[in-house]
């Protein structure tokens, strides 16, 4: 995995051994078995399940085992297999924003490079939005247990 931090954006990059189709598939699909449950808004209410709805104007949320539902994410583009785009709606102090304008943008694509394997690029921009203490969410998407741990559970739902 490849990463780059620059400015108000964070880049990873991973290659799989998958085709476009099926890489785009299990992120969107499969979103479930990436995002960690560790990592819950609705705390201290486990995590049932995350949702990705696959299409603009749809939402990536939590479900709690007790029905509450936290709407972290918008869908912004959904363009299978090579692009998608969602909001970040979590603030610097791990908040709900409910105004787009403090939302910075995760954009994901994926990039066939032969037929049976696919390049996937992250890029978590516009962190600026968020405000004062945006760099906290630089850092901590950044750090190993941000993206990185996303693409880590990613790569291994390809696997299995």
């Amino acid at each position: 995995m490849s990463e780059t931090t620059q400015g108000a954006a964070v880049r990873f990059e991973v290659t799989v051994e998958a085709p476009v189709e099926r890489a785009f598939r299990v992120f969107t699909e499969q979103f479930d078995r990436i995002k960690p449950r560790e990592h819950n808004l609705l705390a201290p209410e486990p995590i049932a399940e995350t949702v990705f709805e696959t299409w603009v104007g749809g939402h990536v949320y939590d479900r709690g085992e007790d029905g509450s539902v936290c709407r972290w994410a918008r869908v912004l583009a959904f363009e299978p297999p090579h692009r998608l785009v969602i909001s970040w709606d979590i603030s610097p102090a791990w908040q709900l924003v409910t105004d787009p304008a403090e939302a910075s943008e995760v954009e994901v694509r994926f990039v066939a490079e032969v037929p049976e394997r696919t390049r996937v690029e992250l890029e978590h921009r516009h962190l600026e939005r968020h405000g004062a203490g945006w760099e906290s969410v630089r850092d901590g998407v950044g750090d190993a247990g941000g993206w990185p741990l996303y693409l880590e559970r990613y790569v291994a739902a390809l696997a299995g």
